[in-house]
């Protein structure tokens, strides 16, 4: 879980563009400065998640952090109802898939 938010925290820096579409225009402030905000958040819950004194927290702020997104997530879907299948399917397919790092996070939050 480390990892995989490490990995999507740089791609916020890397590739901002691709995570500007996630954010809903009903947010203040730019689309720019959520992506950067989000990129941090994800790199400073996987560094809680990647030292065994500060796992559980990282858990519980992992946790946080994927309820958050998920209204990203669920605008993007909505945003692409016109899209590609391809496009649609996948934008869809997020939308559950959050259910299971939720609770993979409160499983490191109790420490299992």
């Amino acid at each position: 879980m480390a990892t995989a938010l490490a990995g999507m925290g740089v791609l916020h820096f890397a590739r901002p563009r691709a995570f500007d579409g996630l954010i809903p225009r009903a947010l203040p402030g730019t689309a720019r400065a959520w992506t950067y905000g989000s990129g941090v958040a994800e790199l400073a819950v996987a560094g809680l998640l990647a030292v065994p004194a500060t796992r559980r927290g990282g858990g519980r702020a992992a946790q946080i952090l994927f309820v958050a997104v998920w209204p990203g997530n669920f605008y993007h879907a909505w945003r692409a109802r016109k899209a590609t299948p391809a496009v649609r399917a996948v934008t869809l397919a997020r939308l559950p898939l959050q259910i299971p790092m939720i609770r993979a996070a409160g499983r490191v939050a109790r420490g299992r």
